[in-house]
């Protein structure tokens, strides 16, 4: 009995050794670790999700997050860090200190040897694979214990903002006869839904301004052949979610130009360069964009550089277009740092393009930001007082934004509204393409200033009508012949389309109206009934320079073509359109569906050079997928 008792306390103080040599153990390690951090992007700066990270010949690996980035806790010591995605892979050898977070930083997958010389590694190591896997990296960085990102080069709060859009509503004929708009050339929109998209999840629906998704394309409209300087274009058949209901098209077409033998540009490029511009997505492609154009200059064009973080300076003064390398040097040189004075930013580069004003020729301000501002002229109304009060001077202004997490597309839709210009959205070095080389003429060179549309419904024949998207260009009736009043600017070679959703005035659907009026009647002309004429539409323009404008009439037929025979035009700009339907969750889907857009589209492709049309059908494919 005695010699089992001593067994028994034996084996229970073997087990405390044992357990107190694990714990031990246990306790040394965890002293003893550090952690690897970093983020996976691809060849444009977005996130690459499930990217696998790993330390060779170890247990040790984890993948990246939607973000694109991953975390490790590891013992200290060497290893050989490894990522893998697709057919990219990379390759390094690093230290980890106790105590310590290795930050990698960026890490881009690319196998363009040209954006690999740009964004040159400086850290030791080696790539491999199929294709090669760069830093984007001023260096390693140890800092502090700390398995959070806080260092890391990507917004971690979501603070985009985005106007609450109020869709049109469908309006009687007889309480509104007349619908009044400004042409819209913006084409941000769509690009923004595209980052979305690629990410992963879907667009925010006030991020989804439909007139700018279907004017993000071209179309097929004829030259303009006459003394105005667009022609236009009208079309009408069945609407393709809403079996009762009719679709009307009005395009107008921006007469092109040769740049070699257009007129000479004076352009101030203004550059957010604050320190939330630090980003891969932000000034490195920015760089890159404004690259791309200032190779198109000309020596009789001329290009000054303004900057502005915590304040605002004048980085290159106004510079020749055949001194290339001296202004591609200038915006090598920027980095991203400090707060945001936008509004600074803005009145210096007015001044700049003032002092140097080519009369008769193109005065542009560019203005490449994320539109974070947050230092001095910092609220949506006080900047468009501002841009207002300069747009007098002549000097037009293009706003094209970077970046996302604190993306401020209000205020950038706003500036670029009230600024006399056009605004885009570039998501990466292809957008930059598009906007900055292929439709340099339609982004630089205006055309048409002040460009309004007025449509005037035939009662006899329309019931009700909607106009499709332009919320933020609506304009009263009275707004139309008020020389006073701004409105779209047309570039050149722009087509610019709208779209109308109408009611026939023999449907028996009802239609919210008003109660009788008291004092008057509203009676329908009798020549109403005995025309084919459904509606009249009214356009107004000034030339540039011009304060006086100029009146065009055209009077629309209803010629009862069937959906399936109209134009290339009509069913591919029917096609974004629903898909905007769509994306918004619209009241006015009705039997909007992704499998009917993509039909309408695949069928309207036409010659599509640059495949943007076949780059929607995939995008909507993305969504029905992301929509289930």
């Amino acid at each position: 009995m005695k010699k089992n008792l001593y067994i028994i306390i034996v084996m229970v103080l073997v087990v405390l050794l044992a357990i107190f040599m694990v714990s031990g153990a246990v306790g040394s390690e965890s002293k003893d670790i550090g952690y690897i951090k970093g983020r996976v992007v691809d060849y444009n700066y977005m996130p690459v999700k499930g990217a696998k990270v790993y330390l060779k010949g170890t247990r040790y690996s984890t993948s990246t997050d939607h973000r694109g980035r991953f975390l490790l806790s590891v013992p200290s010591g060497s290893y050989t860090l490894s990522i893998e995605y697709s057919d990219y892979s990379f390759e390094s050898e690093i230290e980890v200190e106790k105590g310590d977070t290795l930050n990698l930083r960026t890490i881009v997958l690319s196998s363009d040897e040209e954006l690999l010389e740009e964004i040159t590694p400086l850290v030791p190591g080696k790539t491999g694979g199929v294709r090669s896997a760069r830093l984007y990296s001023p260096s390693y960085s140890s800092s502090t214990p700390s398995p959070a990102y806080g260092d890391m080069p990507y917004v971690e709060y979501n603070t985009e903002e985005y106007d609450r859009i109020y869709e049109n509503p469908f309006l009687s004929v007889i309480s509104n006869p007349l619908s009044t708009f400004s042409i819209d050339v913006d084409v941000a929109s769509y690009a923004n839904v595209r980052r979305f998209l690629n990410n992963g999840t879907l667009p925010p629906e006030d991020a989804v301004r439909i007139e700018e998704l279907i004017n993000y394309f071209n179309y097929d409209y004829p030259e303009p052949a006459g003394k105005h300087p667009f022609s236009i274009t009208t079309e009408i058949s069945d609407c393709p979610w809403n079996k009762g209901h009719k679709l009307i098209l009005i395009g107008i077409q921006g007469k092109k130009i040769d740049f070699e033998k257009a007129p000479p540009v004076n352009l101030v490029f203004l550059i957010d360069v604050s320190g939330s511009m630090s980003t891969p997505n932000k000034l490195p492609l920015l760089k890159r964009a404004f690259r791309l154009l200032v190779n198109q200059l000309r020596p009789i064009d001329k290009v000054a550089i303004v900057v502005y973080a915590g304040s605002a300076g004048l980085v290159l003064p106004p510079t020749s277009g055949a001194e290339k390398e001296k202004i591609l040097s200038a915006l090598e040189r920027l980095e991203a740092g400090g707060s945001t004075a936008g509004g600074e930013g803005i009145k210096l580069a007015y001044k700049i393009a003032e002092e140097n004003f080519i009369r008769g020729g193109n005065n542009r301000v560019i203005l490449a930001t994320d539109g974070d501002f947050n230092v001095g002229i910092t609220s949506d109304a006080e900047l468009v007082r501002l841009i207002e009060k300069e747009r007098k001077t002549g000097v037009y202004l293009t706003v094209l934004g970077f970046g996302m997490g604190n993306y401020k597309d209000s205020k950038m839709e706003k500036l670029a509204d009230k600024g006399n210009g056009n605004y885009a959205y570039i998501d990466n070095i292809l957008e930059a393409r598009k906007v900055l080389v292929n439709e340099m003429g339609g982004t630089l060179f205006t055309i048409a200033k002040d460009v309004k549309i007025q449509v005037e419904f035939n009662p006899a024949r329309v019931k009700a009508y909607r106009l499709i998207g332009y919320e933020n260009r609506l304009l009263r009736a009275e707004d139309f012949n008020n020389d006073k009043k701004d409105a779209g600017e047309l570039g050149a070679g722009h087509t610019v389309t709208a779209l109308y959703e109408i009611i026939p005035a023999d449907s028996k659907e009802e239609v919210p109206g008003i109660d009788s009026l008291r004092y008057q009647r509203v009676k329908i002309d009798p020549s109403a009934y005995r025309t084919n004429e459904i509606m009249t539409v009214k356009f107004r323009y000034k030339r540039p320079g011009e304060e006086k404008s100029i009146l065009i009439v055209k009077n629309v037929i209803d010629k009862k073509v069937p959906l399936e025979k109209t134009s290339d035009n009509f069913r591919f700009a029917a096609a974004v359109a629903e898909f905007g339907l769509l994306l918004r969750d619209s009241d006015y889907k009705k039997d909007a569906n992704y499998k009917q857009v993509i039909e309408l589209a695949k069928g309207a492709m036409g010659e599509d050079r640059e495949g943007y049309r076949a780059e929607f059908i995939k995008l909507v494919r993305m969504a029905e997928a992301l929509s289930q």
